[in-house]
């Protein structure tokens, strides 16, 4: 579009609309959509045609034409775009783009009646409040959208199509595994690494891999060039000329490495990885022999009459041997596989966002990695997601790790003992995942939270007490490991309940000096009046 084309000389700055002989076009940003006052609602009112459900009632109360344009995959950053371009008229979706995709661009398009959005339009109260509303500048233009004396009465507009919307489980399985996909091939990375145990974190990040060699290879036979490029840059240099992958498998075993430093060789065998055996006993018993030969003191766990504090320096040792030992790897299995020209691997994390604003991790221990797929997800959706892995990737071998009891394997298990995440937190799975909601999607502090969970779970189910012992625990650990979160891995953003950025903020202590104490004080407020109801 140049100037002697749409007549004018000079574009004026600020919000203004383009109108054209039949109609007129402005524009929104994604984060205007979201706000109460949308620039939409303005613009519908002074004659201007106009996510999902926001796109739909705005179109449907003021009618007009939306047409919402995203973009389709990442800039090497935390959050993924996820495609799904839409053409709405009147609040009915006609055309929109897959969600979700490997495609680098994609292109949809659609028929609209213009008289259909004048006749919508045809409200006398409508009428009113667009003779009160503000009035846009318009940059005016000599072309139309719609052929003005060429009528073609094969044309016809598009059909009303039905809204495709994805179920968590289901966008787990594509939003990080075409994250991964994207960031494999822009960083120029050659394959993938995880250390294997036999939890559900790592579990989930080795299906996401997975998933994501599953999606590479429907592209594949979708023809997508872009993607067959890729496949043979990133995997087929070893390879006979000519060749791709003839299954996910094949492909994961071509891009995807594990150690198993647990009890998980199963699922690698099952989903194809280039799998290897490791054994850091050795090196744990190095480092504890350094302390004890430096000191003359060496540390028990504590069911052999050890104190806290050396029954944690010992599970540490394992946790930081193993991301030393992941790395050694990772840098070493390209040439040990007779690729020497292959770089080094990529280092996937395993850390769910509930351990993250817990604190239940080693600082650079396996949580410590070069990216890390489930970082914004919770627990509880990550066990739904394996569920759901299960039978759409066909992979029984999943089952095993639903049925397991959440562990960090990192003490000794005996006949009468083996160690439990939820206890060692104080704290089921599933209540950090409603706590990191309420903190950050409900902006709650620790008062407000006390006091939306005394309602929330029922008197008779947990008293009050109780519940403020639960939150307290919580920004308690959340505040003293926040400089855990300064060296966190970068993760794909999954949720508004992801964790925060990597600010080094230290909280002060206002939670026990304030907050807590309000909650206190509303406990026994509340036992006083349970005490008089009794009367």
């Amino acid at each position: 579009m140049d100037a002697p084309k749409i007549g004018e000389d000079t574009v004026p700055f600020g919000d203004a609309v383009i109108s054209l002989k039949d109609t007129c076009l402005g524009a929104e940003t994604c984060e205007e959509l979201f706000t109460p006052d949308s620039p939409h609602i303005g613009m519908g009112l002074d004659g201007l045609n106009q996510r999902i459900s926001l796109i739909l009632e705005a179109t449907q109360k003021s009618g007009g034409v939306y047409l919402y344009a995203n973009q389709q995959g990442c800039d090497g950053e935390r959050l993924y775009y996820d495609g799904s371009a839409m053409i709405i008229t009147n609040g009915e979706i006609v055309a929109q783009a897959s969600q979700f995709s490997l495609n680098d661009v994609e292109v949809i398009t659609a028929v609209v009646d213009l008289e259909e959005v004048r006749s919508h339009r045809f409200a006398p109260a409508r009428g009113m409040q667009s003779i009160q509303a503000p009035k846009y500048q318009r940059v005016k233009t000599n072309f139309s959208l719609s052929a003005w004396e060429d009528f073609d009465p094969e044309i016809k507009p598009s059909r009303k199509v039905e809204p495709r919307y994805h179920a968590p489980e289901e966008e787990i399985a594509l939003g990080p595994a075409c994250w991964m996909w994207d960031y494999l091939r822009r960083s120029k990375a050659v394959s993938l690494l995880v250390p294997l145990s036999g939890g559900i974190d790592s579990a989930s990040t080795s299906t996401l891999v997975f998933s994501m060699c599953t999606l590479v290879i429907q592209a594949i036979k979708g023809g997508n060039k872009q993607v067959i490029a890729d496949v043979k840059r990133i995997a087929g240099p070893y390879e006979k000329d000519g060749w791709l992958p003839s299954s996910a498998q094949d492909l994961c075993n071509k891009i995807f490495h594990t150690i198993c430093m647990g009890i998980a060789k199963e699922l690698a065998k099952a989903i194809g990885a280039y799998h290897t055996e490791a054994d850091i006993d050795d090196m744990y018993h190095g480092a504890k022999g350094i302390l004890a030969g430096a000191t003359g003191f060496e540390p028990k766990f504590k069911m052999y009459g050890g104190t806290p504090a050396e029954n944690l320096a010992l599970q540490n040792i394992q946790s930081r041997s193993r991301m030393v030992i992941a790395y050694t790897f990772a840098q070493m299995l390209p040439t040990t596989r007779k690729r020497p020209e292959a770089g080094s691997l990529l280092v996937l994390g395993s850390a769910n966002v509930d351990e993250c604003l817990r604190g239940y991790m080693t600082k650079y221990d396996c949580s410590s990695a070069d990216i890390n797929p489930i970082g914004g997800i919770s627990k509880t959706d990550l066990k739904r997601f394996i569920a759901y892995a299960e039978k759409k990737l066909n992979l029984p071998i999943l089952q095993e790790f639903l049925d397991a009891t959440p562990t960090a394997e990192l003490e000794p298990i005996t006949k009468y003992y083996v160690q439990s995440d939820e206890i060692d937190m104080g704290m089921t799975y599933d209540e950090p995942s409603t706590f990191g909601r309420l903190r950050k999607t409900e902006m709650l502090g620790p008062y407000g939270m006390f006091q939306h969970l005394v309602h929330e779970w029922k008197p008779e189910m947990i008293d009050a007490r109780e519940v403020a012992v639960k939150v307290k625990r919580f920004y308690h650990f959340f505040a003293i490991n926040r400089h855990k979160m300064t060296t966190i891995t970068p993760s794909y953003h999954a949720e508004n309940y992801s964790p925060d950025d990597n600010r080094p903020f230290l909280y002060p202590g206002m939670y026990e000096n304030y907050a807590f104490k309000k909650i206190d004080k509303m406990v026994e407020k509340i036992k006083a009046f349970k005490v008089k109801k009794v009367e």
